[in-house]
């Protein structure tokens, strides 16, 4: 077996809220909009009755998916770094220090950019829904 990455899954509970930020924010294509339903589909997620709203976008090597469940699942914590199982997206970028400049007020980052140890400079930013991005410059 030889996988390779097809999408990074993010499920939200706003998808148009959402698709906004990484759209418009974050620039990313939009490559599809679709909706899934019926039985195989909630028996292949284990969600009874399950039906989902999807987004594709355009993440270069592999897919960025947001998707909308019905029914909605409880809402989780804001997720932290530190955290056994936390997840983040990692998207590369040309000029951080632009990207930064250019975000808009409302979007919530951790800090300013950082150079680290490696030399690779990081920005960590949350989507509407509290989920962490990671832009970076390498």
């Amino acid at each position: 077996m030889n996988p390779t990455a097809h999408h990074y899954g993010i499920t939200v509970s706003d998808l148009d809220r959402t698709l906004t930020f990484y759209r418009d924010v974050l620039d990313l294509e939009v490559i599809a909009e679709f909706s899934v339903g019926g039985d195989a589909f909630a028996t292949g997620v284990d969600v009874p009755g399950a039906g989902a709203e999807f987004v594709h976008l355009d993440g270069g090597d592999a897919r960025i998916e947001l998707v909308a469940y019905e029914p909605e699942g409880d809402s989780r914590p804001r997720p932290s770094l530190d955290e056994p199982g936390a997840t983040h997206l990692g998207l590369a970028v040309d000029d951080l220090d632009s990207v930064y400049a250019d975000l808009p007020d409302s979007v919530e980052t951790l800090s300013e950019p950082q150079t680290t140890e490696s030399g690779t400079r990081i920005l960590f930013v949350r989507d509407p829904e509290g989920n962490l991005v990671e832009l970076l410059e390498t």
